[in-house]
């Protein structure tokens, strides 16, 4: 075997026998992405001043980590093939602003695409895999949103795989989100692959309704909601369901958007905020910073909650937490307040895939109000309440 052959035969054993990295995304990851709000007009000056607000707004302190840029920073390949930044919307470079970022205390991801081209039109990362994965070691990344456009002749597993590979073969732990929008059934593969795989096609800003671009559609988060059934089973810590970045703050009522965040709370979903951090309302400010819902989504079990029942026009969902203790949400879906009565003791709530049980017969949990951030009673007591339109009522379930 001369030395070619040999160095070739090493990478194929190399790449075929690789793994993604471990320990990262234990959690459902929390950040902020570009894309819903801004699309393809950015710029450095767009992405330093969300990390900024990220900290100065306290959604740092909250648990926020990653600052994602998406589609449409890409320059021109070099005359090697090494990817580049756009020189006018990134004078400085993509290394300096990482470096930025990184100053901040937080993380920082970046997008490509499996195909020749990304959606926005900028150069793909196929048959440049390898290459990229070395640039964004390089640059620093923490973080990489890796999409399907332009994917002719592909398979999905595969291609995931080749990046997965390629990241692994670069040396430095980077968390990557498959988004081929659940057209190739990712959750029952990307476990081994990916930390976060999208599990629908792209969300927009309304709570209840479709938009049809005649190819492909655009829904929104009820829509999102309901596409998640039957795919809890698949998700866990370093693996998760991902439902598509947030639109909170993005132009919905503040009750859909408290709806829309409880809701990726209770399905253990990545928090990536999709909104302008440097015009934020006090309400959207409160809603994405609300720790006892953040530790809803964060806890360390990784149980993604499930639908319990639907009383007229609202879903009950439960989460099983740490501890033995649960979360509880009423959503209300419809255009109209709802009251409800809930006697627990008659409720016979079993996560069957988790093998737990709230036992309400035997324990008595205090009702902590997630929204209100108070205690309101326990449940021993039937309870009574009103749910306005398009809103939650969200308790935790403590011992």
């Amino acid at each position: 075997m001369n030395k070619l052959v040999f160095l070739f035969f090493n990478l194929f054993i190399l790449t075929a026998s690789a793994q993604k990295f471990e320990n990262l995304a234990q959690t459902p990851p929390m950040g902020w992405n570009s894309w819903n709000k801004f699309a393809c007009d950015i710029n450095e000056k767009v992405i330093r001043e969300a990390a900024d607000y990220m900290v100065s707004s306290g959604m740092k302190d909250a648990g926020y980590e990653y600052i994602v840029i998406d589609d449409c920073w890409h320059g021109k390949r070099d005359s090697l093939g090494f990817i580049t930044a756009d020189k006018e919307r990134f004078p400085s470079g993509m290394k300096a602003l990482v470096d930025y970022v990184h100053s901040k205390g937080l993380k920082f991801g970046i997008y490509s695409d499996a195909g020749w081209e990304t959606c926005g039109g900028r150069p793909g990362s196929r048959g440049r895999e390898f290459q990229d994965a070395q640039t964004y070691a390089k640059w620093g990344v923490d973080y990489l949103k890796y999409d399907w456009c332009e994917t002719e002749g592909l398979k999905a597993e595969g291609a995931y795989m080749t990046m997965r590979n390629a990241l692994r073969e670069a040396g430095r732990p980077i968390v990557l989100s498959i988004c081929e929008w659940g057209d190739n059934q990712p959750w029952e593969w990307g476990e081994d692959i990916g930390h976060l795989w999208r599990t629908t096609g792209d969300i927009y800003n309304c709570f209840d309704c479709e938009e049809n671009h005649g190819t492909w559609s655009s829904f929104g988060v009820l829509q999102i909601l309901d596409m998640q059934d039957g795919l809890r089973q698949y998700a866990g810590p370093g693996h998760w369901n991902d439902p598509d970045m947030m639109e909170v703050g993005n132009g919905m009522s503040v009750n859909e958007d408290r709806a829309h965040f409880t809701m990726w709370c209770m399905l253990a979903a990545p928090l990536i905020a999709g909104n302008d951090l440097a015009n934020m309302s006090t309400e959207t400010v409160e809603i994405l910073t609300n720790k006892e819902a953040i530790a809803i989504n964060q806890d360390e079990l990784g149980i993604q909650g499930f639908k319990y029942k639907t009383i007229e026009d609202v879903e009950v969902w439960f989460k099983p937490l740490k501890n033995k203790e649960w979360a509880v949400t009423f959503l209300n879906r419809g255009d109209k307040e709802q009251k409800i009565t809930f006697d627990w003791r008659n409720e016979n709530v079993v996560d069957k895939l988790n093998n737990l049980v709230a036992n309400f017969d035997e324990i008595t949990y205090q009702l902590k109000d997630v929204w209100k951030h108070k205690y309101v009673g326990k449940t021993k007591k039937k309870l009574k309440i009103t749910i306005p339109s398009h809103d939650v009522v969200t308790y935790k379930l403590l011992k």
